[in-house]
């Protein structure tokens, strides 16, 4: 706290320093006081100053110090607390010069072992190639794993090395305040910019890549990696410039990443033939060479995704496996992924997380987005369903809405109220989420196939419940596909994903749906089958179904003798009619001996 003090005559006893005090400051003028200032702290040739800094004020010139905080400096700074009289002592910080072009500023990830050149990346170049004068800012939008920084990072250096720009800027644009400090970053090493007032370097430096008539061209790019949110992006896009191009990668689909000259690039999965000749090119680094069948089925079991082939092959180094027995591990549903992946300290390609982890945080932040809490409890419903698209009218269904709102994030504490119900808008928003971040790919414009999610993505989800939770989850998803299913079916497509669907929660979570009993949707399924005129495969539907029901529950449950039931009747529309007659006679033998000859099932089997 600085405070001046002007002069006032007052009488005093003779030698009273207090009025010798006040005589020098009617001489020279006023007094200051710099008393409680904070700590002042001085880093790389920088000058920091708390308390009084002014011109000498003389021998006579009264500054009062009193209780200055610390000082401290570092890389050549000078840090003083109290008073700093300018013209007594000075200490200028050394002169700066700006880097000579060409000139990178932050480090490129390094490029991954045996990359693959991608279509996206022709993409990229075909917007440099044809852009003519247009805003050359392209923006890479996927899920985490695809490759959209290796992407960004080869299209970099690609046009470093060939020439075709001066200054290339690296961002690790996780967080706004990481963008501000890489621009500032970006100032210091081009413009010689004070690095004391990073703000104030980094709008500089934006301001410079302005094109200005005075000044020389520079063919610039700039490339902000891993964009969080797009809110971060406000007020810090590169300007258009016809020299400049600007790379975004992100995970988010909003719109305000794109437009005012922006143009997005969604980068999918491998094509089979990329991810198994990534494959091959790994293990061949290794001495090691598999199968051509064997590699095509772990790309097709891994869902072609590069991150996760990166991971799965190192492991396989690591561990002396082959991609057979690496397969039979991950068929084995018991296992969590994140056993059958590296350990982080041996992950390759400098990589920071295993494929599970690198969701994590995506599902968190869409938990948080409107509706917030029911992104994560959707996504669990998603993960038990088929992987290829799953019905709208499954995920918004009564018993998705009572999963819904039963597993939403709490917003209080310690409330024993029921929880709110969750309308079927509410759920669409939640997709909408998910949709956004990459997590699922939700299109409204194809009901029957609405939604889509990556099967590692699903098994990752799986992997974070309880066995309980599991089995409780899949009755559930299990009743919101009962409940979505029409009684009568008049659209085949429909009928098709339904079944579909139940095949896919059928091998994830088996056990489950039959207990206490078989699931409805069991039977529901292979009458489905019949009716869409697939006898053939209703007939082995409910072979099965029989088989499974006497193994689990025993022959003579009911629901056992309700599966050999409808046996009987598909071996009849199947055009064994033999077969069906005797079946429905040892049936009907079974049923009275268990049912009792006045029972509605055993009337029905008579009939």
């Amino acid at each position: 706290m600085v405070r001046w003090r002007w002069p006032k005559r007052r009488p005093g006893p003779a030698g009273d320093p207090s009025a010798r005090a006040e005589d020098a400051d009617a001489k020279h003028g006023p007094s200051v006081a710099a008393a409680d200032t904070g700590e002042a702290t001085a880093r790389d040739g920088a000058t920091a100053v708390t308390g009084y800094t002014g011109p000498d004020r003389g021998p006579a010139g009264p500054v009062h110090v009193s209780h200055t905080g610390a000082a401290t400096a570092s890389e050549g700074g000078l840090a003083n607390t109290g008073y700093l009289a300018i013209g007594t002592f000075v200490q200028q910080a050394a002169p700066r010069t700006p880097a000579a072009w060409p000139h990178q500023v932050g480090e490129l990830p390094p490029p991954a072992l045996s990359f693959q050149h991608r279509t996206e990346a022709d993409q990229l170049r075909a917007a440099v190639d044809g852009g003519g004068t247009a805003v050359l800012t392209q923006v890479l939008t996927g899920t985490g794993g695809v490759g959209k920084t290796q992407l960004a990072a080869d299209y970099a250096r690609t046009a470093l090395d060939g020439g075709e720009v001066d200054v290339l800027v690296w961002i690790s644009a996780s967080s706004r305040s990481a963008i501000t400090a890489g621009y500032a970053q970006a100032a210091v090493e081009v413009l010689a910019a004070d690095p004391g007032d990073p703000e104030r370097a980094a709008r500089a430096f934006l301001a410079w890549l302005e094109p200005k008539a005075d000044q020389k061209p520079c063919r610039w790019l700039v490339v902000l990696d891993d964009v969080a949110d797009p809110a971060d992006m406000r007020g810090w896009w590169p300007p258009a410039s016809r020299h400049g191009r600007a790379l975004v990668t992100t995970r988010r689909r909003e719109a305000a990443l794109t437009g005012a000259g922006r143009r997005r690039v969604a980068v999918g999965l491998f094509a089979p033939q990329e991810a198994a000749a990534y494959v091959t090119a790994v293990l061949a680094a290794h001495d090691r060479h598999e199968p051509a069948d064997q590699i095509n089925d772990l790309a097709a079991d891994l869902g072609h995704l590069p991150l996760a082939l990166a991971q799965a092959a190192a492991h396989i180094i690591n561990a002396g496996l082959t991609c057979a027995s690496y397969r039979e591990l991950l068929a084995d549903r018991i296992r969590k992924l994140a056993d059958l992946l590296p350990e982080p300290g041996a992950l390759p390609d400098d990589q920071s997380a295993t494929v599970a982890a690198t969701w994590a945080l995506s599902i968190e932040r869409a938990n948080q987005l409107r509706p917030v809490g029911l992104a994560r409890p959707m996504l669990q419903l998603a993960a038990m369903l088929d992987p290829n698209g799953i019905p709208a009218t499954v995920l918004t269904s009564q018993p998705a809405l009572t999963h819904l709102a039963e597993h939403r994030t709490s917003t209080s504490t310690g409330s024993t109220h029921q929880p709110a119900p969750v309308p079927a808008e509410d759920a669409v928003l939640a997709l909408r989420a998910l949709h956004r971040l990459s997590l699922i790919d939700h299109t409204p414009d194809t009901p029957h196939h609405t939604v889509r999610v990556h099967q590692l993505i699903q098994r990752a989800t799986r992997d974070t419940l309880t066995p309980d939770q599991h089995n409780q989850l899949a009755l559930t998803t299990a009743d919101a596909l009962t409940t979505a299913w029409p009684a009568i079916e008049r659209d085949t497509t429909l009928a098709q994903a339904l079944r579909a669907n139940t095949d896919a929660l059928t091998r994830t979570a088996e056990d489950a749906l039959y207990q206490p009993a078989p699931h409805d949707v069991l039977f529901r399924t292979g009458t489905s089958l019949g009716e869409a005129g697939q006898v053939t495969a209703a007939t082995a539907h409910f072979h099965r179904l029989a088989e499974t029901t006497s193994h689990r529950l025993g022959p003579d449950h009911p629901n056992t003798l309700a599966a050999r039931y409808n046996l009987a009747h598909w071996r009849g529309r199947a055009g064994d009619a033999a077969g069906a007659a005797a079946a429905t006679e040892e049936l009907l033998a079974d049923t009275v001996r268990v049912l009792g000859p006045d029972h509605p099932h055993t009337e029905g089997v008579s009939s």
